[in-house]
């Protein structure tokens, strides 16, 4: 049975726990005045929800996925750490994703923490199964926090804990998979004339030749030296920013249908309503010595398009704050 936990001693407790959800997964839940809210799964430092006001639900997890460890989770957004996809001798996308986190009770100070905000701070420690597989010692503390409007951030801070003077270096990315309408009536703004990975073609570089991303057929990039990004959902009449900081990269990936048939934790047809897009640090890994830390942030927001000639128009977006 569930059993529910309130923490933090205000009168409005900054979280719920909820205990023995799916499969026995623990979860966290934040919750706005205005009626957004947000789910974190302690398995994987994972968010695996997050809804506007009216209740409707932002992110795309699959109908597949089977929320058992040590699988990862199809969907939500997820910790790609402390190596991105393939790039390196790790696992894909790391072990992060597949650990159990604790939440945080007594964090270092985080900046911008204002009292209408509600967070959570959770914690990963290297394990003694960790260190044989990446034999370096870490803290990696996240806050995930849900802002008054219903925005989404998250921050993660990575400390080098190494005893013997040795530095480590990582990659990482919050790997955020958008719920759309349709993928074919989705535009992402924001990446004209960047330099991006082609990881189709063998990580091979390219610079983006269209003013917006469409997609129609697989696409799986690392975009470089990004800026703030804009995707525009036609259908459903709203766009997505993406900002971000100490994250220079960003990756764009719809696997389509060829491979998402291939794929045991993803419907056939669960292409057409996902698309990744999440902050990163790839090109170049962080490499930090010991005692030293990195700091990476992104803020989802979520927007009504504006419509000018019948055009959805994200300039605004993109030019604002």
């Amino acid at each position: 049975s569930e059993a529910t936990e309130t923490a933090g001693e205000n009168v409005k407790a900054p979280f719920e726990l909820l205990k023995g959800g799916i499969n026995g997964l623990d979860k966290v839940v934040l919750r706005s005045d205005r009626g957004s809210s947000a789910e974190v799964l302690l398995y994987g430092g994972q968010v695996i929800s997050w809804k506007n006001e009216h209740g409707e639900e932002l992110l795309f997890v699959s109908h597949k996925t089977n929320f058992k460890p040590p699988s990862p989770i199809r969907g939500g957004i997820s910790i790609c750490f402390p190596q991105f996809s393939n790039h390196g001798p790790l696992e894909q996308h790391g072990f992060a994703r597949k650990r159990v986190w604790n939440i945080d009770a007594s964090p270092p100070p985080f900046p911008n923490s204002s009292p209408n905000k509600t967070f959570v701070d959770l914690i990963l420690k290297s394990s003694d199964d960790d260190m044989k597989i990446w034999p370096h010692s870490f803290e990696f503390r996240l806050r995930v926090t849900l802002g008054p409007s219903g925005d989404l951030m998250m921050t993660s801070r990575i400390r080098n804990t190494q005893t013997d003077g040795k530095p480590f270096t990582f990659t990482m990315a919050y790997h955020a998979y958008f719920s759309v309408s349709d993928i074919s009536e989705v535009r992402v703004e924001g990446l004209e004339t960047l330099d991006y990975l082609d990881n189709m073609q063998n990580k091979e570089r390219f610079t983006e030749q269209g003013d917006a991303i469409t997609f129609e057929n697989e696409v799986d990039r690392v975009y470089l030296s990004t800026p703030k990004i804009a995707i525009l959902d036609h259908e459903k009449k709203r766009t997505f920013v993406v900002r971000k900081d100490g994250l220079p990269d960003a990756i764009v990936w719809n696997p389509w249908e060829k491979k998402s048939k291939a794929m045991n934790d993803m419907g056939d047809d669960e292409y057409k309503y996902m698309l990744c897009v999440g902050p990163a640090t790839i090109e170049n890994a962080v490499s930090l010595k010991p005692g030293e830390e990195w700091k990476g942030r992104q803020e989802l927001s979520l927007v009504p398009s504006s419509y000018r000639s019948g055009q959805l128009n994200p300039g605004r977006v993109l030019r604002g704050s």
